[in-house]
């Protein structure tokens, strides 16, 4: 192990439920940089024991736990924290409480890294139920006019896990009436299936094809590392103003340590 301070980042399954940690897990052993410690996270079954959060009420319920868990990651001094839902639910709300920690969301950071690879990009999803919300989050942050569009294949978050091979081509499909039809230039997957798929996906499309649990974690461990080493800390003035710890303290309901349900460490090398 190295001797160097190791940069620690939280990835944050927002759900109830510890299904999916050991697959978040599994991505970041192999995509994080040697000297970064990470820890999965899931939220206590109290908090709803959701396998998804498609539906805007289901969000709804798990916002204050994604608060409760952003507050404890920024007490036990994480250098940054991705919340792990497309939507990028509540991740305004979890910025203004995170004190200098880093967050993001798979949505953002994959917006990020496919316009740096490209000028116009195509977002496959599951569901359409999911394009208005998604649309929204890619016009506010200012890339619709780089969105050759959605494309939808009919699976909700759980159906995806249920016949994979029969998913992997769903998706494959979209993505080829995206480049093809559309003309995108790189390709986003709103849903992940299965840590690597993405790499058999962009060689069968020849376009790069972006991971949004991938993303989410290499923009977190990214921004940390640029927190460290330039000193850029998240800003804390005007819209970006953080409550009053006085007035945090008198509310009391802000700290609650027990929020995580369970917890998976991956350790620097």
């Amino acid at each position: 192990m190295s001797d160097r301070i190791s940069t620690k980042v939280m990835y944050l399954n927002p759900l109830g439920t510890a299904e999916y940690d050991k697959v978040f897990a599994d991505m970041v052993r192999e995509h994080k940089l040697p000297d970064t410690e990470v820890h999965i996270t899931s939220l206590r079954s109290a908090e709803g024991a959701f396998k998804h959060i498609e539906y805007r009420s289901y969000e709804a319920m798990v916002t204050a736990g994604i608060i409760l868990a952003t507050r404890a990651a920024q007490k036990e001094g994480f250098d940054a924290l991705a919340i792990g839902c497309f939507y990028d639910t509540a991740l305004e709300d979890a910025r203004e409480i995170s004190g200098e920690m880093i967050v993001t969301a798979p949505c953002v950071a994959a917006l990020e890294i496919a316009t740096s690879l490209a000028n116009r990009f195509g977002i496959i999803v599951g569901r359409r139920k999911w394009v208005n919300q998604m649309n929204a989050t890619v016009h506010d942050n200012g890339q619709g006019k780089n969105l050759t569009g959605f494309y939808h294949v009919g699976l909700g978050v759980t159906e995806f896990q249920q016949d994979h091979a029969r998913s992997n081509d769903l998706l494959c499909e979209a993505g080829r009436r995206a480049v093809e039809e559309d003309y995108a230039e790189a390709l986003i997957l709103g849903c992940t299936l299965e840590i690597g798929f993405f790499r058999q996906m962009s060689r069968q499309l020849g376009v790069p094809v972006i991971d949004p649990s991938i993303a989410a974690f290499k923009r977190a461990e990214y921004g940390a590392i640029l927190k460290r080493q330039c000193g850029w800390v998240p800003s804390r003035v005007w819209s970006c103003e953080a409550p009053p710890e006085e007035e945090i303290a008198q509310l009391g309901v802000f700290d609650d340590a027990g929020i995580f349900g369970n917890r998976l460490i991956v350790s620097p090398d």
